[in-house]
C-alpha cells in the first residue's frame, strides 16, 4: 500500500510542480531569476547545511549521500515566505507558498540512486518606474527553471563515497513592461518570453571517519562545473489603451529576435562536520560560484553586474535519545543554524547580501524511521540605502520522509 501511495503521489505533484515558482521580489527581475536552496527541510533547519547524511534521508546537496541509504526514501518539501518590502518611504507585504521539491531515493547496496524534481531558478514581481517629466513605466514578471535530476552514489569504501547529479534543466520566463506617458495617446506593452533548457553536472565526494570511540568526523565536497544554456526568445510589441478594467492592445506584432546562449556559472562547495553520531552533530560550509562569468538571456539590463558570489552557513542538530521509545520529544531532532550569502548580484555597484537564521525539528512517525520535519527561517535581503529595496523574510518550512522496504526476500508468505 505505501509503494502505490508514493508512485502515486510521485506522478500526481510531478504533473503540477514544475509550475510553482516562489518568489514575489523584485530582485528575481534580473538574469534568470532568484536561485532557489537545492536542499531539503532538514538542511534549511541547519542553515543550509549539507555536511552531514545518514541512512534514512536523501542529501540533495551532495550526491554521494546516496551511497549511504539503506531503506527506499520518499520526500516531498513545501514552503510560505512572507516578505515585507521596504525602502526609504514605503512598505508592502507579499507571500508564496511552493512546493520545494520532490524526490526519491533507491538503496542498492554499496549503490545509491535518486531521482526527482526541484525548481531551480524562481521569477516573480510587480513593480513601476516613474518618470520626472510624467509617466510610468509598470513591470511585471513571472516563471523560472527548474531541474529533473537522476543521482548515482557509490561507496568506495567503508570512510568514502563518491556520487554524480545529472540534470536536464527547462524553464519558462515571460518578462512584461507597460509605458504611459501624458503627452501620448496610446501606452506600449513590450512583451518577452524565454524558453530555457540545458543540462548540467554535480560532482560530490564524502569521507567519515570515527577519530574517537564516540567521535566522528566528515568532510563533503561538491562541484558543478559551468555549462551553456539554450535560450529561445520571443518578442511582442504592441500599442495600448489603459483602462479602469484591463489593458487592450490596439497594434499587436511579434518581433524575431535571434535565440541565445548563456552560461550559468560552476560552483564548489566544501565543509565538515564533527558529530556524535544519533545524538549530535555540528557543521561549516562555505560555497563559492563564479557568476562573474554569468551572461544574461535576451534581455540587456543596465545597472546590473555580476561578481563571484559566496555562501558561509554554520548549523547542526542534537537527539535526546534516539531510542527512547517511552518519551516522544527524546526521539526528535532538534536542528538550528545561520547563513551568510554574498548573491554575487549588484545593483548601480552595490551588493544584495543575505542573512537568514533558522530553527527546526524533525518529528518520528511511523515505525521505519519516517518523519515529519518542520522549520522556520527569518532574514533579511538587500538594504533600503542608496535607494535600494530591503526584504525581511520569515520562512516556514514542512516536509514528509517517508521511508519503506521494497525490495526484501520474504522467507514465508
Amino acid at each position: 500500500m505505501f509503494r502505490k501511495i508514493v508512485i502515486g503521489l510521485f506522478l500526481v505533484v510531478a504533473s503540477s510542480a514544475i509550475a510553482q515558482h516562489g518568489t514575489k521580489s523584485p530582485y528575481s527581475y534580473y538574469g534568470i531569476g532568484l536561485t532557489e536552496f537545492r536542499g531539503t527541510v532538514e538542511n534549511k533547519s541547519m542553515g543550509g547545511l549539507g555536511v552531514f547524511s545518514d541512512s534514512i534521508h536523501v542529501n540533495l546537496q551532495n550526491p554521494a549521500g546516496y551511497a549511504g541509504l539503506r531503506l527506499i526514501n520518499f520526500n516531498v518539501g513545501a514552503s510560505n515566505k512572507a516578505v515585507n518590502q521596504k525602502n526609504e518611504s514605503d512598505s508592502q507585504n507579499t507571500s508564496a507558498t511552493t512546493l520545494d521539491y520532490l524526490t526519491m531515493g533507491i538503496p542498492m547496496g554499496k549503490l545509491g540512486m535518486g531521482f526527482g524534481l526541484i525548481p531551480y531558478t524562481s521569477v516573480g514581481y510587480d513593480f513601476y518606474t516613474e518618470f520626472p517629466e510624467g509617466g510610468v513605466t509598470k513591470f511585471d514578471g513571472n516563471g523560472g527553471l527548474n531541474k529533473a535530476f537522476l543521482s548515482l552514489g557509490y561507496q568506495v569504501t567503508p570512510e568514502l563515497s563518491l556520487g554524480v547529479d545529472a540534470n536536464y534543466n527547462f524553464g519558462k520566463i515571460e518578462n512584461t513592461a507597460v509605458t504611459q506617458r501624458p503627452e501620448m495617446q496610446y501606452g506600449t506593452r513590450v512583451i518577452n518570453k524565454s524558453n530555457l533548457s540545458g543540462f548540467s553536472f554535480n560532482f560530490g565526494a564524502l569521507y567519515k571517519r570515527m577519530i574517537t570511540e564516540n567521535l566522528e568526523l566528515t568532510g563533503s565536497v561538491t562541484f558543478s562545473p559551468g555549462t551553456n544554456f539554450t535560450s529561445e526568445n520571443f518578442r511582442n510589441t504592441a500599442s495600448v489603451t489603459i483602462l479602469p478594467n484591463g489593458i487592450f492592445a490596439i497594434d499587436d506584432r511579434d518581433v524575431a529576435i535571434d535565440d541565445t546562449e548563456f552560461t550559468f556559472p560552476s560552483e564548489f562547495t566544501i565543509g565538515a562536520g564533527i558529530s556524535k553520531p544519533k545524538f549530535w552533530g555540528v557543521g561549516v560550509e562555505y560555497t563559492n560560484q563564479k557568476s562573474s562569468n554569468f551572461t544574461n538571456r535576451s534581455l540587456a539590463i543596465e545597472r546590473v553586474t555580476y561578481k563571484n558570489a559566496s555562501k558561509f552557513n554554520i548549523g547542526g542538530f542534537y537527539i535526546p535519545n534516539y531510542n527512547s521509545f517511552g518519551k516522544y520529544f527524546k526521539r526528535v531532532v532538534y536542528r538550528a543554524g545561520v547563513r551568510f550569502d554574498q548573491t554575487g548580484l549588484a545593483v548601480d555597484g552595490h551588493d544584495i547580501n543575505e542573512f537568514g537564521i533558522s530553527f527546526g525539528a524533525g518529528l518520528p512517525v511511523g515505525r521505519l524511521f519516517s518523519n515529519v520535519n518542520i522549520g522556520v527561517e527569518v532574514g533579511k535581503r538587500g538594504t533600503t540605502d542608496f535607494g535600494l529595496i530591503q526584504e525581511n523574510f520569515v520562512n516556514t518550512f514542512l516536509s514528509f520522509s517517508l521511508n519503506d522496504r521494497w525490495f526484501e526476500k520474504r522467507l514465508y508468505d
